[in-house]
């Protein structure tokens, strides 16, 4: 055992959270909701993996934050990896996800004086495997939606303006069902959506054509129907209940919609596929990747360039078509 008694400490044991560290989590929690906006859920997960990494550092003896060694860290990013405290260990993306919410506390440690420097600096998260986005072809498209729009009364028309919503704008199904009725401007001459997305932060929204008519539609013939079931209320998209449309629910919208057009993988399609969908289009279209970013709210376009893969398919076409020898 060396000096400081850590070494042997059960890596699968948690412990009661001190105060000082406890103190220092509800600081830094406080400092994402008011100065970073963060959302309910947001602030939750942060708050579960915190607990988690703190309780680690309980059953390692430590106190306050300035005990924290890089070793640790490392040993915790182990420890959720392997699940040695029982719990279920984390694929490589939820251990990033963690790694991420302990480099933001340590960060906060350290500019509120309760460390020296930050022991966390030089831990990476595990390697995680590339995914592209999977994006639904224009013609599946086209058959969710007009699946959507199937059968009578108020509900269709608003299954159908909800989803071709979402694909004009790609927005995130929080996004869409957050909005209000004075956030939309439908213009035949140009149409868009103001939107309140990751850290309250706003953007304008171009709208298509076909998703203002489809929205259009709803508002004139079927959500004065579905709002008198309730209270009355400013949001867009209501249950029949006349509440505002819930995340869960929305989401169920798409996947009945996505069985009804008999689309592949039908229980794997989402509102981010839509999201995906959006951009992918928009790319192969020629749009500028720059130009998407904003459209998506992405902070960084590095976000957005995973959208720019060619697919061998494409490269083929170009390639046959382009070189002077390819025939």
């Amino acid at each position: 055992m060396d000096g400081d008694g850590r070494e042997g400490a059960p890596l699968e044991r948690t412990s009661e959270v001190p105060v000082a560290l406890a103190r220092a989590l509800d600081g830094y929690l406080d400092h994402l909701a008011v100065e970073r906006g963060l959302s309910g859920n947001t602030l939750a997960a942060y708050r579960r993996d915190l607990t988690r990494y703190l309780g680690f550092l309980a059953g390692r003896g430590l106190q306050v934050p300035g005990e924290i060694r890089e070793d640790d860290v490392r040993a915790f990013v182990l420890h959720v990896r392997t699940g040695s405290d029982g719990q279920a260990g984390l694929a490589a993306s939820s251990t990033a996800r963690v790694v991420a919410a302990v480099h933001g506390w340590h960060r906060f440690c350290t500019l509120e004086g309760l460390s020296d420097d930050d022991p966390s600096r030089a831990v990476r998260p595990p390697a995680q495997p590339r995914r592209l986005p999977k994006a639904l072809s224009t013609d599946d498209v086209e058959r969710l939606l007009d699946a959507a729009g199937l059968g009578d009364g108020p509900v269709p028309l608003r299954d159908r303006a909800l989803l071709e919503l979402l694909y004009s704008t790609g927005a995130r199904i929080s996004e869409i069902v957050g909005l209000d009725v004075d956030e939309l401007q439908l213009d035949p001459s140009g149409s868009s959506v103001r939107v309140l997305g990751k850290g309250s932060k706003e953007r304008v929204v171009p709208v298509g054509s076909f998703a203002r008519e489809a929205v259009e539609a709803y508002l004139v013939r079927a959500r004065p129907l579905l709002a008198a079931a309730g209270r009355g209320g400013p949001a867009v998209f209501l249950n029949t209940r006349g509440a505002r449309l819930s995340r869960q629910s929305a989401w169920a919208v798409l996947r009945q919609a996505a069985h009804r057009a008999g689309l592949p993988r039908a229980d794997d399609v989402s509102p981010h596929t839509l999201r995906h969908s959006f951009a992918t289009h928009l790319l192969a279209g020629g749009a500028d990747v720059r130009v998407v970013q904003e459209l998506l709210g992405h902070a960084s376009v590095t976000t957005t360039q995973i959208y720019t893969h060619v697919s061998v398919e494409t490269l083929r076409e170009v390639y046959v078509a382009a070189h002077p020898r390819a025939r």
